[in-house]
């Protein structure tokens, strides 16, 4: 009985998620699904542009990290203690989503794994990243796609083809 009401309450989410403008745009997105969609709708409101920016998106989110300065030390940096923990879960679990599928957003991981950054600290830049990406397409109105991929071409081939 209860398997079948969380069901039917899911099929409900689903409909009135699928029915607000940006919800294409959002599930289009790598890592973000229906139900992170749903959230991130919920969460704002329906409205990014009423932040103002990404960054303050992302500051609201607990992405963005927050001066730390006191006396002579100036610089550091920490995060954020006062931020929406839904939002920062919702962009952290769609960077968690899509480091696992080939694709821009796992290189992007896997740059920052290699520059020596944890697990976690690449995945939060990723959803700091995902953060800029959704406002860009909401900004844009246009879904996410794949960059086309470009077949690299030595030159010794280029002139081959030429003559």
């Amino acid at each position: 009985m209860l398997t079948r009401q969380i069901a039917d309450l899911d099929k409900q989410i689903t409909e009135v998620f699928r029915r607000h403008r940006h919800a294409r745009i959002l599930e289009s997105v790598p890592g973000i699904g229906t139900r992170s969609g749903a959230e991130l709708v919920a969460i704002t409101g329906g409205d990014l542009t009423s932040f103002g920016s990404p960054a303050r998106l992302a500051a609201y989110a607990g992405l963005a990290p927050v001066p730390h300065d006191s006396g002579n030390r100036r610089g550091a940096l920490r995060r954020p203690q006062r931020y929406h923990r839904g939002l920062r879960k919702v962009f952290y679990m769609a960077a968690l989503n899509s480091s696992q599928r080939d694709g821009p957003s796992r290189e992007f991981y896997q740059r920052k794994r290699r520059e020596k950054r944890s697990h976690v600290h690449a995945l939060i830049a990723l959803a700091r990243r995902l953060v800029d990406v959704v406002w860009a397409l909401i900004r844009d109105g246009r879904v996410w796609l794949p960059r086309p991929t470009v077949e690299r071409v030595s030159v010794d081939e280029v002139g081959a083809m030429a003559g």
